[in-house]
């Protein structure tokens, strides 16, 4: 079970016992253990970063007992602060069509309206103002494996499109939209899938037709469960391309990048010599083991809602990366994409197993 302390008093009682014992025993403990190098995750690691990933991974292992220690934005409402430039995205059921409009029938899931947050190199810039020509934007979908984290540039996560304005000249502009983060028990149900994929069409189809985009000028980014977001987004614009004369969709966006993806949801990846359960990782969700399997396993159930876990061995919209014979899913018609993972990560098998099928049907360094 998953946040069974989230409630009061055993969440003030189980908050504070962790800030006092982390304080006065495990952070010492940890600093001390740090001193060698060869303790360390990695010998070329600081001290400070090894302390830092302990603590990561000791916040994790106590939020998947209490919930998240800190509000979110969500899509019910645009977030105010200093600097924030917010919009009001309008849905788009009219371009919704094909086996996705079926899924979103059987999930009674629909279009709605939703917010997206813009982060430009010129802070004076209104949101959604008409691009230059030659302008290039980063659309970017947030991770937080479908039920945590936000588009709002408060957002850790939003440091990731700052660092794209900072280190390019070509990218002066991001945008990141707000999508429905899926929930489960022991919450209500909400928003499985295809919420957080009609969402992330809504935002691209008002970066391209109502700011004025080229889609060749868009370069969307995803994290983690953006980057598996990002892929279904691709996989339908290209495969509804064609479908009917009176169905408009934008062309596929000018590249993509993906940031350890979350590429399948199934099992196919899993065994005892996987990445997923290597003793070696250095991510902050820590080796594998009851906190990071009940998180997992919680974030899929919320996410897949009605279909069950048995969706993900099946579906190409879900697990792109899948070894299982029933996915053959294909890249041909995808614009240039850049796949980056850690060598280290859970993740890494599949991406490879991501990265290898993209590369068949693109060819390295090549669009398909």
């Amino acid at each position: 079970m998953v946040y069974e302390l989230r409630k009061q008093p055993w969440f003030g009682v189980y908050l504070t016992y962790q800030v006092v014992s982390t304080t006065v025993f495990r952070l010492p403990y940890w600093y001390l253990s740090a001193f060698p190098p060869s303790w360390r995750p990695r010998p070329s690691w600081t001290i400070t970063r090894t302390v830092l990933l302990r603590l990561f991974r000791h916040l994790f292992r106590v939020t998947q007992r209490t919930g998240s220690l800190v509000r979110f934005p969500t899509h019910h409402a645009i977030d105010p602060g200093a600097n924030v430039k917010g919009v009001w995205v309008e849905p788009a059921p009219h371009l919704i069509t094909g086996a996705i409009l079926i899924l979103a029938h059987a999930a009674h899931v629909s279009c709605t309206r939703i917010p997206g947050y813009w982060i430009d190199s010129d802070a004076t810039l209104p949101p959604g103002a008409s691009p230059k020509p030659g302008d290039k934007v980063l659309y970017r979908l947030h991770g937080g494996s479908y039920i945590q984290l936000s588009a709002h540039p408060a957002d850790p996560t939003a440091n990731i499109a700052r660092g794209v304005l900072l280190r390019t000249t070509s990218i002066t502009r991001t945008f990141a939209i707000e999508y429905r983060l899926s929930a489960a028990a022991p919450y209500e149900d909400a928003n499985s899938f295809p919420a957080a994929l009609l969402d992330a069409l809504a935002g691209y189809i008002y970066l391209v037709g109502q700011v004025g985009f080229r889609p060749e000028d868009v370069i969307v980014v995803g994290d983690s469960a953006g980057g598996n977001l990002a892929l279904a987004m691709l996989q339908y614009l290209r495969d509804y391309a064609d479908y009917h004369p009176d169905l408009r969709l934008p062309r596929m966006p000018g590249g993509l990048l993906l940031l350890s993806p979350w590429a399948d949801l199934g099992s196919s990846h899993e065994g005892p010599l996987s990445s997923l359960t290597s003793p070696f990782s250095v991510d902050y969700t820590g080796p594998t083991g009851p906190a990071r399997t009940r998180t997992v396993s919680y974030a899929k159930i919320a996410f897949l809602g009605p279909f069950g876990l048995g969706f993900a061995e099946k579906s190409a919209w879900i697990s792109p990366a899948s070894l299982h014979p029933c996915i053959d899913v294909r890249f041909h018609g995808f614009p240039k994409t850049l796949v980056c993972a850690g060598g280290a990560e859970p993740l890494l098998d599949s991406i490879r197993t991501l990265w290898w099928k993209m590369a068949r049907d693109m060819g390295e360094g090549g669009r398909g």
